[in-house]
């Protein structure tokens, strides 16, 4: 990883800007998307990510709201980015003769 400045107790920005949770590889928006996703609390987090503790979870999650808006944003040009790639790549052979099976039936 580049190097990193402390956001906050737990948290690093890297030279892009990006915050991850101190001596990980794992990225504060990741954690926010399984809480806002998957409804989990930092105790199913723990279980996702053990070899986080839990007081990195709740300071990823603690960082997540106090910088909404940014990581809104970030969420935000992720989805438009996965649709562009999407609709750049087209139907995969998988999707297109799972299609085909159903229409067949």
């Amino acid at each position: 990883m580049p190097t990193t400045t402390e956001a906050a107790p737990h948290i690093v920005r890297d030279s892009e800007g990006i915050a991850w949770v101190d001596d990980t590889n794992v990225k504060v928006v990741e954690i926010a998307l399984d809480h806002l996703a998957y409804g989990w609390s930092a105790e199913a987090i723990h279980e996702q990510f053990p070899h986080l503790n839990l007081a990195q979870i709740h300071a990823a999650l603690a960082f997540f709201y106090d910088h909404i808006a940014e990581f809104e944003g970030e969420m935000l040009r992720r989805e438009k980015e996965a649709a562009s790639w999407k609709t750049e790549l087209g139907e995969s052979s998988l999707q297109r003769r799972i299609r085909q099976l159903k229409s067949s039936k």
